[in-house]
């Protein structure tokens, strides 16, 4: 029992007697069992955080951010990826909860359905559940860290209506992702601002990667929309439609300007280094630790929804002058 209240650091064992025990563990290479304590105390000092991958750039500073706070606060981390598929992410769940973490990070897998049997399960056996991201109709419960998407959109679509462009084509993401119905939300309200109703032919349906940036920039080219402006979804959007602009002799910001969202690191390191929303985004890793240490003390916190800032760089430009007729 006095060893065991040592390596505990009780405080009924003199000081001088736990300098023993600790010396004499460290001697023989000693571990505490982690799962035996856990059986102790009802706590296993894990936390699950389930991403759609490590490979999209949003996520890099969250996940450090989580991970040092839970480092400093005696947690691990046990990380699994979706892939933004909904069979998966319910399989990465319930190997979580198999593990007995004591809460669970998700950047939720949005879909079409209202209703989502695991987060269903989440909310009954009041699991301290953190969403990053938005709440949707399948998960509206439950805790969460989010951007102002609609604020942020706003400011750089007014960005682009004060450099005087006056058709601004909007890049969309996936229709399932409240995120990006927000960030369309910013855009027509910018629009609609300043006197103008948005023209739903200046609104194509991108994605989320460089691949689907070109391909809607190639749309956009072939139906020659007249946009002297381009908003992306993201900056991974953004990226690809510059690339196929530039290719086609297009100057950036000359001949068009292009403005993304995230502030990735490639962003202020690409060709022509891009306009963009700063998210928060080591913030909300704090802010979502936070919410979690909440949960666990039996509280339920609000939503807490950080704000971005628009950062202004090389990509856009004043609105080119109409060409004279020769």
């Amino acid at each position: 029992m006095t060893v065991s209240k040592s390596l505990r650091d009780a405080p009924d064992i003199s000081a001088g007697t736990k300098a023993r025990i600790c010396k004499l563990a460290d001697e023989l290479g000693y571990v505490p069992n982690s799962a035996a304590q856990g059986l102790r105390n009802q706590r296993t000092q894990l936390f699950g955080v389930i991403i759609p991958s490590a490979t999209e750039p949003v996520y890099a500073r969250i996940t450090l951010a989580l991970e040092d706070q839970s480092y400093h606060r005696g947690y691990d981390i046990l990380f699994a990826h979706s892939l933004n598929q909904v069979e998966r992410e319910e399989r990465c769940i319930r190997r979580m909860l198999a593990r007995r973490v004591d809460g669970l990070f998700i950047s939720p897998v949005y879909r079409m359905s209202q209703n989502s049997p695991i987060f269903a399960e989440l909310w009954r056996r009041q699991i301290p559940t953190v969403l990053l991201g938005h709440r949707a109709a399948f998960c509206p419960h439950f805790a969460s860290v989010e951007t102002e998407d609609i604020l942020a959109s706003y400011m750089i679509t007014r960005h682009l209506l004060q450099l005087g462009h006056q058709r601004i084509a909007f890049f969309a993401g996936h229709p399932t992702s409240p995120s990006s119905h927000e960030r369309l939300e910013g855009y027509r309200r910018a629009i609609r601002e300043v006197g103008r109703e948005v023209d739903d032919a200046l609104i194509f349906q991108a994605g989320s990667t460089i691949e689907e940036g070109e391909k809607a920039a190639v749309q956009m080219a072939s139906e020659k929309c007249g946009a002297t402006a381009l908003q992306a979804v993201n900056d991974l959007v953004a990226i690809g439609a510059a690339t196929f602009l530039l290719s086609q002799g297009l100057r950036v910001p000359q001949d068009i300007s292009v403005a993304g969202f995230g502030n990735i690191l490639v962003s202020e390191h690409f060709r022509v280094p891009l306009t963009t929303i700063r998210q928060p985004k080591h913030r909300l890793g704090v802010a979502a630790m936070e919410l979690m240490l909440r949960l666990l003390e039996g509280e339920m916190p609000p939503v807490r929804r950080l704000v971005g800032e628009l950062v202004i760089r090389e990509s856009t430009g004043p609105a080119p002058r109409p060409r004279q007729p020769d």
